[in-house]
Order: C-alpha cells, then sequence, then structure tokens
C-alpha cells in the first residue's frame, strides 16, 4: 500500500493539497479532509493523514491553506494564521469536498482538523457540505461561524489542561457543546493544546515545546483514546 502523497490542483483558483489515496482494496467510497495546525502542512498533519488512511482504508486531502509556507516558530506561525483569510480558506475547503466527490467518487466526506484547523473544522461543518467533523482544540469566533446552525455530526476532543483561553481551554469547550445540536465532546486529563503531536516539532523536545508554550508532554495513553474514538465515530458517518 502506498503512503506517497499526490500533490494536486482544484478550485476555481487553484488551491493545492496533498492526497494519499485509498489502497485500492478498498470496499467503500468515502474521503478525509485533514486540516493543519498553525504551523502548516508538516510531518505532523501529514502523519496525521496518512494514519486516517491507512485505518480506515479511505482516501485523505490535505489542504495547503499557507500555500506551502510553514512557520518556523510561534511568531511565524502567529503572523501566518493572522494573516490567512479565513474566508478565502473556508471556500478551498468547500472546493475540497466538491473535487474528491468529483474527483475521487467519495460518496461521503468528513473533515477531521487541528488547533486552527480545529476551529476551521467546525466553520466547515456549517459551511462546507461534509458529513461529519472532527475538531481537536480549537473553536471559531461566533463572527465566523454560529456552531449552533452545524447540522451535521460532530466530535470534538480538548485536554483538560488547555491554556488558551476563548479558543480551546475546557471552559470555552464545554459552551462548545451546549451550543452544537449534534455534538459529542471529549476531554482529557493531564494534556493541554496540541496533545496529539506525538512529536514535539517545531521544538527539539517536548520540554521546550512546555517552556515556551506552556503545553504539558505527550500522554500517549490519552492520544491512543482519542483516536480510537475518531476512528469509532468516523466509520459510523462515513458509512465504512
Amino acid at each position: 500500500m502506498s503512503s506517497s502523497f499526490e500533490d494536486v490542483a482544484f478550485g476555481a483558483a487553484g488551491a493545492r493539497a496533498r492526497v494519499l489515496a485509498a489502497p485500492s482494496s478498498a470496499s467503500t467510497r468515502a474521503a478525509v479532509i485533514v486540516l493543519q495546525e498553525w504551523w502548516g502542512v508538516n510531518d505532523v498533519v501529514l502523519a496525521h493523514a496518512r494514519r486516517l488512511r491507512d485505518e480506515l482504508g479511505v482516501t485523505v486531502l490535505v489542504p495547503d491553506l499557507y500555500r506551502g509556507e510553514l512557520g518556523v516558530d510561534v511568531e511565524e506561525a502567529h503572523h501566518l494564521m493572522t494573516n490567512m483569510d479565513w474566508k478565502v480558506a473556508t471556500e478551498e475547503i468547500r472546493e475540497a469536498a466538491a473535487w474528491l466527490r468529483a474527483e475521487r467518487k467519495a460518496e461521503r466526506v468528513g473533515v477531521v482538523g487541528f488547533c486552527m484547523g480545529g476551529a476551521l473544522t467546525l466553520i466547515a461543518a456549517a459551511e462546507a457540505s461534509v458529513d461529519c467533523a472532527v475538531p481537536f482544540y480549537g473553536i471559531p469566533g461566533d463572527d465566523a461561524c454560529d456552531v449552533s446552525a452545524i447540522e451535521v455530526p460532530v466530535q470534538g476532543h480538548f485536554g483538560e489542561k488547555d491554556n488558551l483561553v476563548g479558543f480551546s481551554d475546557p471552559g470555552s469547550a464545554k459552551k462548545l457543546r451546549e451550543r452544537l445540536r449534534q455534538g459529542e465532546i471529549h476531554f482529557y486529563e493531564n494534556v493541554g493544546h496540541a496533545f496529539m503531536n506525538t512529536t514535539p516539532q517545531p521544538y527539539p523536545n517536548f520540554e521546550e515545546r512546555e517552556k515556551v508554550q506552556g503545553f504539558p508532554k505527550l500522554d500517549e495513553s490519552a492520544v491512543e483514546l482519542a483516536w480510537s474514538r475518531v476512528d469509532a465515530f468516523l466509520r459510523k458517518h462515513l458509512q465504512l
């Protein structure tokens, strides 16, 4: 089973993405869009995409919302995120879902996103004609998305020690849970923001990441529990 990503263009403005095709033995036509953290499309997000393809047997597509740029430190990542046009990004996600249906014959499309991508996942659930959504530790502002209007199933994941108040802290996640029509929100003890990243990239180690951003170290049991929930949720709603 090949693990090589293919570079593709789609949409009216020629948006770019990396695609990993479903294995030839796949018995169902479904696809998952994977949305990047504020760092960009780095090895971490590509590893998430590869795991989803291998575990579920679906096509995965990773839109490159930064057009090839990567944040090498907090300052640059913040600059890239704040200068990204969120309406353009939302349109690209919508076009990505349409491309998967037209070009890869996907009958159902889910979206999974992390950090900035988690917030965009909820926007996509409201606006991008996807069938289900899995946001990790990211919530859009009310001006960007009315989460109470989302009509597709949502499964959210948040760390109990997340320190990004107003974006992914436990209080914000509990408010999200109250507003969702079809939502299940899971909380994980002893972890904070970005707890799914099994490497400290772009930091040399987890100690340095904790020093700079205040995120607790890796807890592999939380990672595996979250993936097991994502697996079951996507199998149900993508009809795998």
